[in-house]
């Protein structure tokens, strides 16, 4: 009975994933609750960065299985059909539909200028692009790593799981927690590449834009940019469609919808199975670290962009444009508009750049899918 009783617990030891742990998955367990930490205690982007965490936590768990493919006539894990919806880009398409609904092109239509802070914010792709080729990377990857200056995390996403999916952890990881360092990333290179009186501009109030300019906007955008880009329509058409919910007054619940169940459902979805490709043997690389260190110089450089046309635009106008709101041309939508504010601010109590900064800001979202639909159709 004795040895019986031992040998039960031998075999349980044996058949446990405590047996079989590597050094490596040790490591990755380690990272996933760093941040996890970050998600809840620090609040860096924890919507999306809190799943991502615990998909690298159950991708690492050893004997656990959930990211296994099918094989031999066994069904693969949970995660693994789960992941299907990233793979074919059917996760970040639904994201852009819910971030369609939820976003104001009031403030572009207001001031179509801010068409070109948007475009200039994506500096950062194009040079971490070319860094990128020179460190050795092939360009389908130097393009995967380039789109992370857009500041779009499911772009980033999109574009490389057509064109590079093994970098795939590494570049939505350093993507979303590099938007999470928005606020520390951005105000030291405001006050350094513009001047206290720059800073202290104030704006004149927006005009009011008619409900039917906002209704046409996603019709024709849709048109224009899939006719030009035919690579980017899923994002493109579900941002639209979505913004077309929202503006034309009509199907409420759907644009409800679409706001709120459908896209937390599917960003618990995304994060936990896109977390869950950083297994060990792939992420610890020294690769890794060069993916996160490009992408801190593209978020950088797309930031440079907008404000250097800021200042070009502020020039041009004599002073009736705040080169801060150049800096929101990231799409990081609102928080890259927050700091703009927030700088202004800071220069002058009584600036309100929010909604002078939200027209960059949403024209980066559309650049952004821009960019990647030209890297898709060059490389893809």
């Amino acid at each position: 009975m004795s040895f019986s009783f031992v040998d039960t617990l031998v075999k349980i030891w044996n058949d446990s994933g405590f047996s079989a742990i590597t050094l490596q998955q040790g490591i990755m367990v380690l990272v996933a609750c760093v941040l996890v930490y970050l998600a809840i205690a620090k609040k860096f982007e924890p919507l999306l960065l809190l799943p991502i965490a615990f998909g690298v936590l159950l991708a690492n768990l050893p004997l656990a299985g959930l990211m296994s493919p099918e094989a031999d006539g066994q069904p693969g894990g949970l995660l693994y059909y789960l992941y299907m919806g990233v793979k074919k880009g059917i996760y970040p398409s639904l994201i852009f539909l819910g971030i369609g609904a939820m976003t104001d092109f009031g403030p572009l239509l207001a001031r179509p200028s801010s068409l070109l802070l948007g475009a200039a914010a994506q500096l950062g792709i194009y040079i971490a692009f070319v860094i990128a080729i020179l460190l050795g990377f092939s360009p389908e990857e130097a393009a995967s790593i380039g789109i992370i200056g857009g500041a779009d995390g499911p772009t980033a996403i999109f574009l490389t799981t057509k064109l590079a999916p093994h970098l795939l952890p590494a570049i939505a990881i350093a993507a979303y927690s590099y938007m999470a360092l928005i606020p520390m990333i951005q105000p030291p290179l405001m006050r350094l590449l513009t001047t206290k009186k720059e800073r202290e501009v104030k704006m004149e109030q927006l005009r009011e834009v008619s409900k039917l300019e906002k209704i046409i906007f996603p019709i024709a955008v849709t048109i224009l940019v899939v006719m030009l880009l035919p690579s980017v329509a899923p994002l493109i058409g579900m941002l639209m469609l979505g913004n077309l919910f929202r503006e034309s007054g009509v199907v409420e619940r759907l644009s409800s919808t679409v706001q709120n169940a459908l896209i937390n459902i599917v960003t618990i979805f995304l994060g936990t199975t896109v977390g869950a490709t950083a297994v060990a043997e792939n992420f610890l690389k020294p690769s890794t670290l060069k993916i996160i260190a490009l992408g801190l110089m593209a978020f950088m450089f797309s930031t440079i962009g907008g404000l250097l046309l800021g200042k070009l635009m502020c020039f041009v106008t004599r002073g009736k444009i705040n080169p801060l709101i150049g800096s929101a041309g990231v799409s990081a939508v609102p928080m890259a508009a927050r700091v703009s504010q927030v700088e202004g601010q800071k220069a002058n109590p009584s600036n309100f750049l929010l909604m002078h900064a939200m027209g960059p800001n949403v024209a980066g979202v559309i650049g952004s899918a821009v960019a990647a639909g030209f890297l898709l159709a060059v490389f893809g």
